[in-house]
């Protein structure tokens, strides 16, 4: 594809529009392999400024890394029966090895548990050995019929924790401190706002007693399950006897938890801030915070100008990921181009004329401002560049925090206005549920809408449901309507 190719319009085709710009922001590619994609270097450095933020997140509440093996033993899987069938229908399995029949089938690992437990099953004997709180970064693979780079794919990139607890309120209170971790991430480091809250019994993870999920609104108004954490009681404990012996000298089976986020939030990252040129990347996860376009027509003036651009990056270096484009085999304009697709924040601008006034044109890619692009003083530009891009950070997290609340409705009870807003706009929709799954089967049946969360109070509408969206009755709940991801 060429580089200056122009985008679908999202108001046209937003599903057309993401599919074009991960290609064409050099974030991903496809692979021969029906359903997997390569994660190019630029797509990546996104994925690892993620992946170092949130490891510092974990590790700072306790969290150990370990790696444990891509292969599940068949037998292994199949001692959970619940989260076995949740998982059947998507796993992929090695029967033949070494150009022999298996004794035994291999799972390729679509999530963990089934080999990590009885593992950890052998370090823990007593109270005196728990909490046990671990996190694995790795790839999984489940065996997806409808594939869309980052949001859903048969491989992918993700992290996975799992925790062991010598009591149920302990790993209860794991999983929805861990739940807190992500929201933290999403909106302070990514400008995603969430909302965040419990899954109905029909959507938990498989084998979980408790789901809690952090949900976010793209800019088509679809929902995307951004993250997950699961309270799983002693259900994995007991398929795997994971056992110890408590104070009194008793033995119980411990309580667990797992928690996930994975490669999918780079597609949230591009659905919540993208717009019709291309990317918008807040500056906490830009792999290039600034990028200097140095422009000239002359050698002399090529010269003059790099040497500038060169020692406002030594100003900057350590303060801000600065990039100067020097390519010679491209005009600036096209150079432009390029940064306003990858989402730079910030753009530096200089010429002959801006070196010999002691200036620098500044450009944001983030829309809104009058100013977007200004000329401003050398050193005033080096002094106030870090204090730009935590004002766009701030900025961008309010934009689309006051989006998803323009597309939010509240206390409807309406279920043909519902219907009509699905088939249409989409969006949020809070409203009443009586908690029966029998309610939530018609209603998704009917506008492939579903329940994304029983949401936490905070979130809740200051005047309650009196009604089931779907059969009229007195609401059990109030609940998150959403078509989504």
């Amino acid at each position: 594809m060429a580089t200056d190719q122009r985008l679908t319009p999202q108001s046209k085709d937003f599903a057309a529009w993401y599919t074009e710009l991960v290609q064409l922001a050099g974030l991903a590619d496809y692979s021969p392999v029906r359903g997997c994609m390569v994660i190019r270097p630029y797509g990546y450095a996104v994925w690892e400024l993620m992946q170092a933020a949130l490891d510092d997140m974990f590790k700072s509440t306790g969290h150990q890394n370990a790696y444990f093996p891509l292969f599940l033993p068949q037998s292994a899987l199949d001692r959970e029966a619940e989260h076995v069938e949740g998982f059947a229908p998507q796993t992929a399995v090695v029967t033949r090895a070494g150009g022999e029949t298996l004794e035994e089938p291999l799972v390729v690992r679509p999530t963990s548990e089934a080999i990590i437990w009885p593992v950890v099953a052998n370090w823990i004997q007593s109270y005196r050995d728990l909490p046990i709180l671990l996190n694995q970064w790795a790839n999984v693979v489940r065996w997806e019929l409808r594939t869309r780079p980052f949001l859903r794919t048969t491989e992918f990139l993700w992290q996975e924790g799992h925790t062991a607890h010598a009591t149920a309120e302990e790993a209860q209170e794991e999983a929805r401190r861990m739940l807190g971790v992500y929201r933290e991430f999403m909106e302070e480091w990514m400008a995603m706002p969430v909302v965040t809250g419990e899954k109905t019994p029909s959507e938990r993870f498989a084998g979980a007693e408790r789901t809690f999920s952090c949900e976010a609104l793209m800019r088509d108004n679809r929902a995307l399950q951004a993250g997950t954490s699961h309270y799983l009681g002693q259900n994995f404990a007991r398929a795997f006897e994971v056992q110890f012996q408590t104070e009194a000298g008793r033995h119980e089976y411990v309580w667990s938890t797992s928690w996930g986020v994975s490669t999918r939030l780079i597609g949230g990252l591009i659905m919540t801030h993208g717009d019709d040129e291309g990317l918008v990347l807040p500056p906490r996860l830009a792999p290039h915070q600034v990028v200097i376009v140095p422009i000239w027509k002359s050698e002399e003036q090529r010269r003059t100008v790099l040497d500038k651009a060169r020692e406002l990056r030594a100003a900057l270096s350590g303060r801000v990921r600065i990039h100067v484009d020097d390519r010679e085999n491209m005009t600036p304009g096209a150079k432009f181009f390029e940064w306003e697709r990858k989402g730079v924040p910030l753009r530096i601008e200089i010429g002959p004329r801006d070196v010999a006034g002691s200036q620098v044109v500044l450009v944001r890619r983030l829309k809104g401002e009058a100013d977007r692009k200004r000329p401003i003083d050398e050193a005033e530009a080096v002094a106030v560049l870090p204090e730009l891009l935590t004002g766009l950070q701030a900025e961008m997290r309010a934009a689309a925090a006051a989006r998803r609340e323009e597309n939010s409705v509240r206390a409807d009870s309406d279920f043909e206005g519902f219907r009509s807003r699905m088939a249409g706009l989409g969006g949020f929709v809070y409203a009443g549920w009586c908690g029966r799954e029998a309610c939530e089967q018609k209603v998704k049946d009917e506008t492939k809408a579903t329940i994304r969360v029983i949401p936490d109070q905070e979130f809740r509408s200051q005047e309650p449901p009196e009604r089931c969206l779907c059969c009229g009755r007195a609401p059990a709940e109030e609940v998150l309507w959403a078509k989504a991801y």
